[in-house]
């Protein structure tokens, strides 16, 4: 069972999350940020996720988000922050600081738990993507031009996290390819639209619906590729599917007006956190990363 951290200074609210959640995940509580950097700092590898309020007393939930983004024990662990619906100034805020998941209060508990499943599985699959062997990095090394191709969301994870080993922070490259190669086949192959992934989410038969059109004969011969080209100071991955493509450019950053949502920060994510730089070709069904290999090695 996975261990948050809840955060905030109303006792109400502790309890609210405490109805919510308390029989899904093991939850510890702080009632100020002073008091749950304390906790945090006293067991670093125990808690799997963080629900921060942003004002707070002693130190304000921005305090505490800037000090679990600075540390690097705490680089696989999500923070959800709580904040008012029309705060897109404080969104913005939290986003450059390193927040990516948010509650608009007052939410549902439909939404709190939407956004609590959405940040832990992608932790999930952040860890389950760096486990690599050691032979396959040793041959992933010898690598420097393939094409692979790609339709299961298996097949996503396995590639994602082979190709990874190329560069120097594979465990954020192998994020930022899953993001982009699931993109390719739920919106590209399979024409799952933004709304459609949120109302499935929502109602837990995402991966049912990923199945069922993986299954369509219609979409059945559709795949996606991803090529690599490796040279002495770059390394890019160009990432293509066979749907008609889609409105990339909104999407490059994740909007506070979507930061509440419980999906869309993939490519954001990939592109602020993975690589040097991120390019849409064409209508959209076509994106090249780049890894500058020197810049990498300074850093």
């Amino acid at each position: 069972m996975a261990k948050l951290l809840v955060v905030d200074d109303e006792p109400i609210n502790l309890d609210i999350i405490a109805h919510c959640l308390g029989d899904e995940y093991q939850l510890s509580f702080a009632q100020d940020g002073l008091e749950a950097w304390q906790m945090l700092k006293e067991e670093p590898a125990v808690y799997d996720g963080v629900i921060l309020d942003r004002m707070m007393p002693r130190m304000d939930g921005m305090a505490v988000l800037r000090r679990l983004k600075a540390d690097s024990r705490f680089a696989d662990v999500p923070v959800i922050m709580q904040s008012a619906a029309d705060s897109s100034e404080q969104v913005a805020e939290g986003l450059a600081a390193g927040a990516w998941y948010y509650l608009a209060k007052p939410y549902s508990p439909k939404a709190l738990r939407s956004i609590v499943a959405a940040a832990l599985d992608d932790r999930r699959t952040r860890i389950d993507l760096a486990r690599v062997g050691t032979e396959l990095k040793a041959l992933m090394r010898m690598t420097y031009q393939a094409t692979f191709r790609f339709r299961l969301l298996d097949e996503i994870a396995a590639l994602a996290s082979v190709l990874a080993q190329l560069c120097p922070n594979p465990e954020s490259v192998s994020m930022g390819l899953s993001e982009l190669m699931l993109n390719a086949v739920e919106h590209g192959n399979l024409g799952i639209s933004y709304t459609e992934k949120g109302r499935l989410i929502e109602d837990g038969v995402w991966q049912e619906e990923i199945e069922r059109r993986l299954a369509d004969p219609d979409r059945a011969d559709r795949y996606a590729t991803v090529e690599l080209e490796r040279g002495a100071h770059q390394l890019s991955f160009t990432i293509s599917d066979q749907g008609p493509g889609f409105e990339w450019q909104k999407y490059l950053d994740l909007d506070p007006a979507r930061a509440f949502d419980s999906h869309g920060r993939g490519i954001a994510m990939a592109r602020h956190l993975a690589f040097g730089s991120l390019e849409y070709q064409g209508s959209g069904n076509r994106v090249k990363a780049v890894i500058d290999l020197e810049d990498a090695q300074e850093t």
